[in-house]
């Protein structure tokens, strides 16, 4: 597909050809998907420019996909949701989730051509405030780091690019300076490295394959990046891309990490700044976040207070961005009559610092070596944990990958340590990942 193309997921063959034909006649490029796995793979193959995703699907059904995308990330395009059986209810649900409209089955023309003229102005709206500059900051710091983007940019395609940077880093934002209009941008998720028989380089072609945040990944899936990587076609002009939230010193130590995978993707090493490093750009990241929020109707529209955006800027950010999303996510739902104060920004800070995560450092100094070893072991342990349920804001299932246990031993050792994860703080979206 291309980028500008319209994607029409339903099961019906005359609907789909009947909306394509009319779409068609419009002027738009159209692609169809008559079931959920196919509407998966071509969202996998590039952004369309919107969607008409259909309720009722044999597979599976449109509200779970659009709930997978909006979990995955994927869900950077307007999507219409469309159906003959659906309430009012049902219809609402949709926006909840991140739908942009509804249409009722049968369609009426007008009502049609209208909704996919608005979603098309929301797209193109969606990708003029993407821009990768605007979402790290403008601070020399930042200059910096594009300067060396720009420098990456123009090495061989062959030349896999590694970007590290503490937990929380922007690494999709940054990796998105890679991305080419009109190419694949191909990054599958944990489930999909371990499907037989994909190449997902032969699917980069041209493009970028971005491989995620490695340091996260068990040696099963390490493994099956480095056998396609290693057997990949250098003729295809395939970018990869890699993250690394873990020092590559730390890395090479690590026992479920493999070294050859490590030495593959360290071609040329970008180093992503913590937040700390730039918090004079805090202020234009805080409304980019605000705007990104409000448009996919995860929060609505607020204002900060000078105030409020003082005490962000104040802060150490020991989670950078995805702290700072999560903090302001959470300011935007205690606000009251759409205004942040100061006080909303004081509070909100004092419970991460009090519950949620403890950002002092394991030095010698704060070890109390009249304690006894299980005890000393036993403070380490409880702190690693609460950094980990912090960094992923409680979504239990991304802890358990990352700290390398099963679910029940992971509730088991919490239980054990006496740390209790703040259920509260997480949205429907979070608890769909946790299931």
């Amino acid at each position: 597909m291309k980028a500008s193309d319209i994607l029409i997921v339903d099961d019906e063959i005359g609907i789909r050809n009947l909306l394509s034909e009319i779409l068609q006649d419009e002027g738009y490029t159209v692609a169809t998907a008559e079931n959920v796995e196919t509407a998966r793979r071509l969202r996998q193959e590039t952004r369309p420019a919107m969607v008409l995703l259909d309720i009722w699907l044999p597979d599976s059904d449109g509200i779970t996909l659009l709930k997978e995308w909006a979990r995955e990330g994927l869900l950077d395009m307007p999507v219409v949701m469309m159906s003959g059986h659906a309430s009012i209810d049902t219809a609402v649900e949709d926006t909840k989730i991140g739908a942009l409209d509804f249409l009722e089955k049968p369609i009426a023309l007008q009502k049609l051509l209208t909704a996919v003229k608005n979603a098309l102005k929301y797209s193109k709206m969606q990708e003029t405030v993407a821009v990768p500059t605007d979402k790290l900051g403008k601070s020399p710091v930042i200059a910096e780091l594009l300067n060396r983007l720009k420098k990456a940019a123009e090495q061989s395609p062959t030349t896999v690019i590694m970007l590290t940077g503490e937990a929380g880093s922007p690494f999709t934002q940054v990796a998105e300076y890679f991305r080419l209009p009109q190419r694949p941008w191909i990054a599958p998720n944990v489930e999909q490295w371990l499907k037989p028989n994909q190449d997902w380089f032969r699917a980069a072609k041209n493009g970028v394959l971005y491989l995620g945040n490695i340091a996260t990944y068990s040696l099963e899936v390490q493994n099956a990046i480095y056998k396609m990587i290693a057997q990949r076609d250098p003729t295809n002009n395939a970018r990869i891309l890699a993250a690394c939230s873990r020092s590559l010193n730390d890395l090479v130590t690590h026992a479920n990490f493999d070294h050859r995978l490590g030495e593959m993707v360290s071609g040329f090493v970008i180093s992503i700044p913590p937040l700390r490093a730039h918090t004079e750009d805090v202020e234009a990241i805080v409304e980019q976040i605000a705007l990104q929020l409000v448009a996919s109707k995860q929060i609505p529209l607020v204002k900060f207070t000078s105030t409020a955006l003082g005490l962000l800027r104040q802060y150490n950010w020991p989670g950078n961005f995805d702290q700072l999303r999560q903090v302001v996510k959470n300011l935007a739902l205690i606000a009251e009559n759409g205004v942040i104060e100061g006080h909303n920004v004081t509070y909100i800070l004092e419970q991460y610092r009090n519950h949620f995560f403890s950002e002092k450092t394991t030095s010698t100094e704060e070890i109390d070596y009249n304690k006894s070893l299980k005890e000393i072991r036993q403070d380490i342990e409880k702190r690693y944990f609460e950094y980990h349920i912090f960094k992923h804001n409680s979504n239990m299932s991304k802890v358990a990958e990352e700290v390398e246990l099963e679910r029940t031993h992971l509730y088991r050792k919490l239980k054990q340590l006496g740390i209790r994860f703040p259920r509260h703080r997480r949205n429907s979206k979070d608890k769909k990942d946790d299931e």
